[in-house]
């Protein structure tokens, strides 16, 4: 099975980041469905029955805490848009949760790239009119929308052609 660690977002965020869609103009974009907007910690891949049991174990030192919306960003950049994305802040507090779960299960699940806190919305399949994209999207005004995170996810991922269906096999709480 395929398997990825992530926060769960609030359906009330959920909502808002999925109508920002409507905003985006002169681009076909392969956008995330809503139910599957997420903050992915950890990818793990192909994982079995029993590793999925040792991982439902993790425990975790961090406590609880908030985050916010923060700006529009683009993978690998702004020249070459592949991937549209929102930060969060603070960083910092993600990136310390990252690194936990990370030196608990770094010996089984190497990391294989750099860590960067994002929620993907979607990915760009072509741009029709690069200056009218980017003018819808520095037209987005984000409005904080800040949220409790109290815990993470273990979430197994099947790919289907109509796309990924996701679902919650665990739940790790933070202090």
């Amino acid at each position: 099975m395929r398997a990825f660690i992530a926060i769960d977002l609030p359906k009330g965020l959920k909502d808002y980041l999925y109508d920002l869609e409507l905003k985006v103009k002169e681009a076909k974009i392969t956008w995330v469905s809503k139910k599957n907007l997420h903050l992915t910690l950890k990818f793990l891949g192909e994982i079995s029955e029993s590793q999925l049991e040792e991982i439902k174990k993790l425990k975790t030192k961090q406590k609880k805490f908030s985050l916010s919306l923060s700006h529009i960003g683009f993978f690998p950049n702004e020249k070459a848009p592949r991937v549209f994305w929102i930060s969060l802040d603070p960083e910092d507090k993600i990136i310390t949760l990252q690194q936990e779960i990370d030196q608990h299960l770094l010996e089984k699940f190497p990391s294989e790239q750099k860590f960067q806190s994002h929620i993907t919305l979607g990915r760009i399949k072509s741009i029709r009119r690069k200056k009218d994209f980017f003018e819808s999207v520095n037209n987005i005004i984000l409005e904080k929308n800040s949220f409790k995170v109290d815990s993470f996810q273990i979430i197994i991922s099947t790919l289907t052609k109509n796309g990924p269906i996701y679902e919650t096999v665990g739940k790790i709480d933070l202090s």
